[in-house]
């Protein structure tokens, strides 16, 4: 089984994306919207990201998007600079099949390698339907660093919210470079 190509997203990406994202929250707690945004919204937040410089990935085999991932500001305050928030997304077809995984990793090295210290995860639900998450996260060195109990309703439920945290590169070891 051939894995899957990773490369940064293009504007003709944007169907897709749009279509494996409506399916998270329509379908799934990793996301806590409840109306899938259209193509234009997707296509105004894929560009404020890419704007910003951060990372902005897909997983394509056979010329199809099976997954995407990017990485965007922490917290709009100045101090939080060096660090960056993931968000990943895998088309159902394709979850289990290690998507999230490398698209993970692709984007740990990206972060990486633009200077950023600290990458954040906040994942919905993930002492429930979206333990998958959780379990990648800590696979790629991600720690938990809270839970956030009950503070998000979704599909009849009250969900926890967790955060994990990876130090990249130096970490807090010396100043931020950015």
């Amino acid at each position: 089984m051939t894995s899957p190509s990773i490369r940064p997203a293009l504007p003709a990406d944007i169907p897709a994306i749009a279509a494996i994202y409506a399916d998270a929250v329509l379908n799934g707690t990793a996301s806590w919207e409840l109306d899938p945004p259209g193509e234009a919204e997707m296509r105004r937040r894929y560009e404020a990201i890419r704007t910003e410089g951060y990372p902005y990935l897909v997983a394509e085999k056979h010329a199809a998007v099976l997954g995407y991932a990017y990485a965007g500001p922490y917290r709009p305050r100045p101090a939080y600079r060096s660090t960056v928030e993931n968000s990943i997304y895998v088309a159902p077809q394709a979850q289990g099949a290690g998507i999230g995984r490398a698209l993970l990793a692709a984007l740990i090295a990206d972060c990486s390698a633009q200077g950023f210290r600290q990458m954040m995860a906040v994942i919905g639900d993930g002492t429930g339907a979206s333990v998958g998450s959780r379990r990648l996260h800590e696979a790629a060195g991600f720690r938990l660093v809270g839970v956030a109990e009950k503070v998000g309703f979704k599909h009849g439920r009250w969900l926890d919210q967790l955060l994990m945290q990876k130090e990249l590169g130096e970490g807090h070891r010396s100043p931020p470079a950015r």
